[in-house]
């Protein structure tokens, strides 16, 4: 069947797969009975206690409700702001951003006051807020690792880094309804259907399909599933040259956390389910490690990234922007609008030390959904590694937004 041929297939499997979901997004409720004949027989139909509607995810607040907003250096997320106000001259908002961006070109960088004076005079914060009202919520943390590896397969090698499946597709399902905006699905064509991709198990044990889609070999399963979860890294080759990869697609399966299997089977202890831990755990349980890692049956597919000869710049992240070690977050996009500003209230990882700060929403994560939820960048190395696999705070979170800006 040539491509033209499966097109009108593939098209009308996606718009029944998309009028479902509609159709599930508009039950109506079950009308209130009322007893024709009296208001006070025990036996007449009650009406239902009535569900509470969802607090709105953005809530005015005033700057002195930001804890440690007076304290924070800002010029040290000055460059972040900036560089959020680049990606954002191509995107349709920018004419409510134009402004305060235009007059951010003007001011010193390393004027925390004067910096301070620009916010409260051209943005307006609001605090994020749960559907059932709460403001808190869970900040985790992520870094650039290092790996070692190889552009041709040995018995040190191993490990392949995948390139995206020329089989895997994408499907935008704003392209059909438009409410189903930043929903998508990813599948295969089996003869005029669309199914679900591969799971991670059904790609580790079809290596061979995948032979062109290599691109880079590594030594260690463990730090390949991690930096599927970090979504970037860098390849440091035998001859001493370092490849940056970065996030490419995924396979559509969501996201389950092997350090919940491992506490759900008794095999460590919550405070022990760290990644720090996770590794220990591995490097002692060898013969169990493949069936963990499938126990999280999404895959994520890489492509390499021109460093342009700056390796001290970050990963570029969700909005197109190197990402700013300790000054960028990892949002949900549903939610929060990636380039904003959004003032942090949380601690350091595994501490109650306070991490109060600016950060700039600027990338994205598999497993970060919902309001008030974030990761923390902190940038390249162990180091960084270290503190990101220990952070697991609970934090708030205040966004800054230009007046007329925030959704009605």
């Amino acid at each position: 069947m040539t491509k033209s041929q499966t097109r009108p297939f593939f098209l009308r499997a996606v718009i029944l797969f998309a009028s479902f979901l509609a159709a599930c997004a508009t039950v109506k409720e079950p009308p209130v009975v009322i007893c024709p004949v009296c208001t006070v027989c025990q036996q007449c139909p009650q009406p239902a206690t009535p569900v509470q509607a969802p607090a709105k995810p953005l809530q005015a607040a005033r700057w002195s409700d930001l804890p440690g907003w007076l304290d924070d250096d800002l010029a040290a997320s000055w460059p972040a702001f900036l560089s959020s106000c680049r990606a954002l001259e191509s995107r349709p908002q920018w004419l409510l951003w134009r402004a305060a961006c235009e007059e951010a070109k003007g001011l010193a960088a390393n004027d925390s006051a004067a910096l301070r004076r620009f916010y409260e005079s051209r943005f307006e914060p609001y605090q994020l807020t749960n559907p059932d009202g709460t403001t808190s919520g869970l900040i985790t943390g992520y870094y650039e690792p290092l790996l070692r590896g190889s552009r041709t397969r040995s018995a040190v090698f191993s490990q392949p880094v995948l390139g995206v499946p020329l089989d895997l597709l994408n499907i935008e399902l704003a392209d059909v309804l438009p409410e189903l905006k930043n929903l998508r699905l990813r599948g295969r064509l089996v003869g005029n259907k669309v199914v679900p991709y591969f799971s991670r198990a059904d790609i580790v044990s079809r290596e061979k399909d995948y032979a062109d889609r290599v691109l880079l070999w590594v030594d260690d399963a463990v730090e390949l599933f991690f930096l599927q979860i970090q979504g970037s890294g860098r390849v440091k080759l035998p001859d001493g040259r370092m490849i940056r990869i970065g996030y490419a697609n995924q396979n559509g399966h969501p996201y389950q956390s092997i350090g919940r299997v491992l506490i759900e089977r008794g095999e460590l202890k919550p405070e022990q389910a760290s990644m720090q831990g996770i590794q220990a755990w591995a490097r002692a349980n060898p013969d169990k490690l493949n069936e963990l890692l499938n126990s999280n049956p999404s895959y994520v597919f890489f492509r390499e990234i021109a460093t342009k000869g700056n390796d001290s710049e970050g990963p570029l992240g969700a909005l197109g922007v190197p990402l700013t070690a300790g000054r960028s977050i990892a949002v949900d996009p549903q939610h929060v609008p990636l380039g904003a500003p959004i003032f942090l209230a949380t601690t350091q990882p595994n501490s109650a030390v306070p991490l109060r700060r600016l950060m700039l929403a600027q990338d994205t994560g598999g497993a970060i959904r919902g309001v008030v939820r974030a990761d923390f960048f902190w940038g390249f190395g162990a180091d960084a590694g270290s503190q990101a696999g220990r952070m697991r705070q609970q934090g708030q979170m205040w966004i800054l937004l230009p007046p007329g800006a925030a959704p009605k």
